[in-house]
């Protein structure tokens, strides 16, 4: 399966593609522009949220809401598009790279004297053709029962320590939150937080925490590094903009403790196989599932664009300068969350169709039911 996007940020239109995604899929657009909204809420965001009202428009790959196995073709329309494809724009010339952004490193790779051709195309707006590959996949994997959550840990200098019981527990307790967090008390002070940071013109990042459950154990596999589910995972989650680290299972607190006190213990019971009380792995061993939920954190650097702007150097004259200032969010942590969600979704979809085939969805069910039947036998006693 591959998933390709197009479009600029203030272009007409943002496009995806998702190629060999399999046939006989119940696909409804009314959760694709669900999954939109979440990408476009949270406490925090900047006023181009309240100009856009995403909403997929899918042109092929699908008759009658059932996938044909053909690409599938989807296009969000961008009310705020200010730069066209045949016509010339009115928009200045921007020359002042912004710390923290793509700009700069943009610019020198592509000989570009005029950043905007840079940012349009690396803005975060993308990630709208994401969530609408990621939407798809959703709708897929519940075939199956593998379900998608995440939740925020912390903002700027506030976290929290509360765990989740379950998957379900995650979805029913940030169904009302402002910063999809399952502890209350600590999402009245990130709000804070936040509201400080808007004050001082400037801006936060946080930590998320992402849950996905139902995976079966065995897909990913420890034949070769590209096919490893956590490093598949990693990418996709580390492709999103201003994620900057990824963690599995305990992640950076493996490196401090003993061995003895982290590795899960494997335990056998009647009835239900192999067992591992605890799920320190995150869910992942060898690079392949062990049918605990996988537990992953993303590390989310605060938004590059500031209202106080950092120093810079225009690149045309080389002098010194402020860099611009320009419509932004102060935190999109909740947006960063819903990304991660539809990203790794793409990658436990990929991951799934190289097990179980990628042709017909009857064919894929026919032969995870045989796989469930492998498992069970393996897990019997002789």
């Amino acid at each position: 399966m591959r998933v390709l996007t197009a479009g600029e940020s203030h272009g007409e239109y943002i496009t995806t593609i998702l190629e060999g995604f399999p046939k006989g899929v119940s696909i409804d657009e009314k959760f694709i522009n669900q999954e939109l909204r979440k990408r476009m809420s949270g406490f925090g965001r900047g006023k181009r949220m309240s100009i856009e009202s995403d909403k997929v428009n899918i042109v092929s790959g699908l008759r009658n809401k059932i996938t044909l196995g053909s690409p599938i073709a989807m296009l969000v329309k961008n009310k705020d598009n200010k730069i066209f494809t045949q016509k010339k724009d009115s928009l200045p010339i921007l020359s002042v790279p912004r710390p923290s952004h793509a700009d700069l490193a943009g610019a020198m790779k592509y000989q570009e004297t005029d950043i905007r051709n840079i940012l349009e195309r690396s803005s975060a707006r993308e990630t709208v053709a994401r969530v609408c590959a990621g939407a798809i996949c959703k709708q897929f994997l519940l075939n199956f029962g593998i379900k998608v959550a995440s939740f925020t840990l912390g903002v700027g200098g506030v976290s929290s320590d509360k765990c989740p019981k379950n998957i379900n527990d995650i979805i029913n307790q940030t169904k009302i939150s402002k910063l999809n967090c399952i502890d209350k008390s600590k999402e009245k002070l990130m709000t804070k937080e936040i509201e400080s940071a808007a004050v001082a013109g400037d801006t936060l990042g946080g930590v998320i925490e992402l849950w996905i459950d139902g995976v079966l154990p065995g897909l990913g596999s420890c034949m070769q590094y590209d096919k490893r589910l956590d490093a598949k995972l990693a990418s996709c989650l580390m492709g999103i903009p201003a994620v900057k680290g990824v963690e599995v299972g305990l992640g950076f607190d493996y490196a401090r403790v003993k061995g003895s006190d982290s590795h899960d213990p494997i335990y056998y019971k009647e009835g239900k196989g192999f067992i591992r009380k605890t799920n320190n792995s995150g869910g992942i061993e060898g690079g392949m599932s062990t049918g605990s939920p996988i537990v992953l954190k993303l590390a989310m650097k605060p938004i590059a664009t500031l209202a106080k702007p950092l120093d810079s150097v225009n690149i045309l004259n080389k002098k010194a300068a402020k860099a611009p200032v320009v419509r932004s969010d102060i935190c999109a942590i909740v947006a960063c969350a819903f990304i991660a969600e539809s990203m790794s979704a793409i990658a436990i979809t990929e991951s799934f169709l190289e097990k179980f085939g990628s042709d017909t969805l009857r064919e894929i069910s026919s032969n995870y039911s045989n796989y469930l039947k492998t498992l069970k036998s393996f897990s019997k006693k002789s």
